[in-house]
């Protein structure tokens, strides 16, 4: 009878160790890096004074929520991209000296994304977290509504500094990368919902309500909306994405497929990334 040596089930777990303490480390580095930054305290403390600013002005907690819900899905992508490229290129040569000690390239990619991540998630949830959750006892809100708020807002961070990693991979120069998140922003925020509008009176005379549902998968503001205003009775400001995803799924089927598209769009950008950092040669 052959036994196997120890040594041999304790090697994977010892090496799954290893890794995740260097990601952690780098992700440490990037963390406390990225809350010393100015850029962090100002982005915290906009979303701070806007959001208790419409909460004091509106009287209405529910209400606060549509207005701050059109401001996330316009600014955090934005700050998300820019934020993400610029900390992806100042921080190149700190990247390339860790890459030449012994820590996985996985390990690498991973804790320097969390390190960017977490402080963006981090700032968005104590600027608006922070005033609902101390006026939203006062007036009466409805939690389901912020904490739907509170998780479109923390995927969307998520999202696009994902992206913002992988343009930046997969384009040495900086103006050019920048171009390229632009366009990202504009084309996701803006472009295409008015794109959306047009196929749907152009095709009007035709059964498209699935052909809106597929296509609006394919953009993660859609989806954040989507997700936020099905907890509202207020279909008149669903837009007809929206509407279309509460005729076809109802609410709460609807809030599952626009959660769960959003945590696939979560996904995909940081497996992206991650092979494109793998295969890059620095």
């Amino acid at each position: 009878m052959i036994l196997s040596h120890p040594q041999t089930t304790l090697e994977p777990r010892a090496k799954r160790r290893s890794a995740l303490k260097s990601a952690l480390k780098v992700m440490k580095y990037g963390f406390f890096d990225l809350l010393r930054s100015r850029w962090i305290i100002i982005y915290t403390l906009f979303f701070l004074a806007v959001t208790s600013g419409l909460l004091y002005f509106g009287g209405d907690a529910n209400q606060a929520v549509l207005s701050t819900l059109n401001l996330v899905l316009l600014v955090v992508p934005l700050i998300s991209l820019v934020l993400g490229l610029s900390y992806y290129y100042y921080t190149r040569d700190f990247v390339e000296l860790i890459l030449t000690q012994p820590i996985g390239r996985s390990s690498v990619f991973l804790g320097h994304f969390s390190g960017l991540a977490l402080p963006l998630v981090a700032a968005f949830l104590l600027g608006s977290g922070l005033p609902f959750l101390l006026a939203g006892v006062r007036q009466g809100a409805d939690w389901r509504v912020i904490a739907s708020l509170m998780v479109a807002g923390t995927l969307v961070s998520l999202i696009f500094s994902a992206l913002a990693f992988w343009i930046g991979l997969l384009n040495e120069e900086r103006v050019k990368a920048l171009g390229i998140a632009l366009g990202v922003w504009l084309g996701m925020t803006m472009i295409y919902d008015g794109l959306l509008l047009l196929f749907s009176i152009l095709m009007q005379a035709y059964p498209i309500e699935r052909s809106l549902i597929i296509l609006s998968l394919f953009n993660p503001i859609d989806l954040s909306r989507i997700l936020v205003l099905l907890q509202l009775d207020t279909a008149a400001l669903m837009g007809y994405t929206g509407a279309v995803f509460q005729r076809y799924f109802g609410s709460n089927l609807g809030i599952l497929a626009s959660l769960g598209s959003l945590l696939i769009w979560t996904g995909l950008p940081v497996y992206l990334g991650l092979r494109s950092f793998k295969r890059k040669n620095f």
